[in-house]
């Protein structure tokens, strides 16, 4: 009696014995519906590539063929041939037989937007395929110094760049693409409300100096312990993520118009604390009353309705202290695939880990810290803010307005800053040096100038990249730790009594 015949199903295959998925059918129509009519070319050129073409000499003819297109010359399977040696052989045919087959087998140019996303979505799970078998053999053969959560986040950074659509390969673009990202840039700055090109702080003084916080960059904000910098930090946190505001987009997805969505790593205070911060802003109530429950009926009534407003923000926190600049990534990615990221708050850079091991130059660990602060900021193409200590030399001088040379090791930060500000109060200072002899001269002449810096922060603008820099005076009330613009008197409306 005969053995029964045992259907091999293709899940128990091995991957590498089976064939990529692809479709050259596909491709072969869709290339001969471009040599045809040309102007099928623009159906796809917004999202197709040549890489995403299974076989290679489809990739040479796509690639080709944009080249004649985008230099205003008819491509065409006569045209073409020129640019393939004579004696070249694809598919047992002469480029000129190929081409003209091609040709033969052109679909209408109806279909071709659906083609060619077919093509992308194949090469996206030769991709997917290509990164699960990297996962195996490096699981399978991990070097000793590469522990699992490395090996999770660079899965994890390969898997984001794959979800971007079709930057998972990288390279260079053209300077024509370049300059009209670089227009629509303008044109959208020219048509929103503050004409920024960048995402608005919510504080319009500060604004005007910076024009916003731009996409990609990596933006130093430092300041003395005391100083405010948390405070400014979580004002431009909340109003960012408060003014959020998002179209939805013909594919569905949502496109923010107003506002963003707000990614803050607080190393430094747990996330209770940092609510308590905001809603003491909000509903300006001091924070510490509420820590005590030492509040009235109509200041409890406050607290209700600024938590109530506040509950829909997109302000997402994470409060895990000590993670590497490789687990913040990974978590930005995880953030912005899975709920959306326009802006990235860091609180603070110093508390941040490198791969390094310890004991190693803490200044060449800030250096990785920061490089891949940077890197990320490009990577996920939003603005990053990243708090910064300064160093104790300010303490030292008469003038201790802080300057570059005060950043903790400054040379790296300094460098891959894109703009690096600085948090100085006065009134700080002012606050100590009182005289002990009260109504003499001296006092009188402290009592004075506290009495004109009480209440002024200055934001000073030590690095910009894209504008000028100088400072910015600001409102700070220190009982609720908030910012605002500063409205002096002499700028006030006149009266009319």
């Amino acid at each position: 009696m005969k053995a029964p015949i045992r259907r091999v199903d293709d899940a128990s295959v091995p991957a590498l014995a089976r064939t990529a998925p692809h479709n050259v059918e596909a491709e072969r129509q869709l290339l001969g519906a471009i040599l045809v009519n040309n102007e099928t070319y623009y159906r796809v050129s917004d999202f197709l590539e040549p890489a995403h073409f299974f076989l290679e000499p489809h990739k040479v003819i796509f690639e080709r063929t944009a080249l004649m297109i985008r230099a205003g010359k008819t491509a065409s399977p006569i045209t073409l041939k020129t640019f393939f040696p004579g004696d070249q052989q694809i598919a047992d045919m002469s480029p000129t037989q190929y081409l003209l087959r091609l040709a033969s087998d052109a679909t209408t140019i109806i279909n071709a937007e659906d083609y060619g996303r077919q093509i992308q979505e194949l090469a996206t799970r030769r991709n997917l395929i290509r990164i699960g078998e990297d996962m195996v053999n490096i699981a399978f053969d991990a070097p000793v110094d590469m522990p699992p959560r490395a090996q999770i986040e660079d899965a994890e950074r390969r898997l984001f760049e794959l979800a971007e659509a079709g930057r998972y390969d990288g390279g260079f673009v053209t300077f024509s693409d370049a300059l009209r990202g670089s227009i629509e840039m303008a044109a959208a700055a020219f048509q929103r409300q503050g004409k920024l090109s960048g995402i608005s702080t919510g504080i319009s003084s500060l604004d005007q100096r910076l024009g916003g916080l731009q996409r990609s960059d990596l933006v130093i904000l430092a300041g003395r312990p005391a100083m405010g910098k948390t405070s400014l930090a979580t004002n431009i946190a909340f109003n960012i993520a408060a003014a959020y505001r998002a179209e939805e987009r013909p594919d569905g997805t949502l496109e923010t118009v107003d506002g963003g969505i707000v990614g803050f790593f607080s190393l430094e205070m747990s996330s209770e604390q940092l609510a308590t911060r905001i809603l003491s802003e909000q509903a300006e109530i001091p924070s510490n009353k509420i820590r005590r429950g030492d509040i009235s009926d109509a200041e409890f009534e406050k607290l209700v309705g600024a938590s109530q407003m506040m509950q829909s923000v997109p302000l997402y926190v994470d409060q895990t202290g000590g993670i590497s600049i490789a687990q913040l990534a990974a978590r930005a990615r995880r953030l912005k695939r899975q709920k959306g990221l326009d802006i990235l708050i860091v609180d603070y850079l110093q508390l941040l880990t490198g791969s390094s091991k310890k004991g190693d130059n803490r200044v060449q660990e800030i250096t990785e810290i920061t490089t891949g602060l940077k890197a990320l900021a490009k990577e996920l193409n939003t603005p990053i803010v990243a708090l910064s200590q300064l160093s104790r030399q300010v303490e030292n001088r008469e003038d201790k307005r802080p300057q570059l040379a005060d950043l903790r090791e400054s040379g790296s930060i300094e460098q891959d800053a894109d703009v690096v500000m600085f948090v100085y109060r006065e009134e700080y200072y002012l606050k100590n040096q009182e005289p002990q002899e009260k109504g003499t001269d001296t006092w009188f002449k402290w009592e004075e100038k506290f009495n004109r810096m009480k209440g002024i922060a200055e934001v000073i603008v030590g690095k910009q990249r894209h504008g000028p820099t100088g400072s910015v005076e600001l409102h700070f009330a220190g009982e609720y730790t908030r910012f605002s613009d500063l409205i002096r008197d002499d700028h006030l409306p006149e009266r009319h009594e």
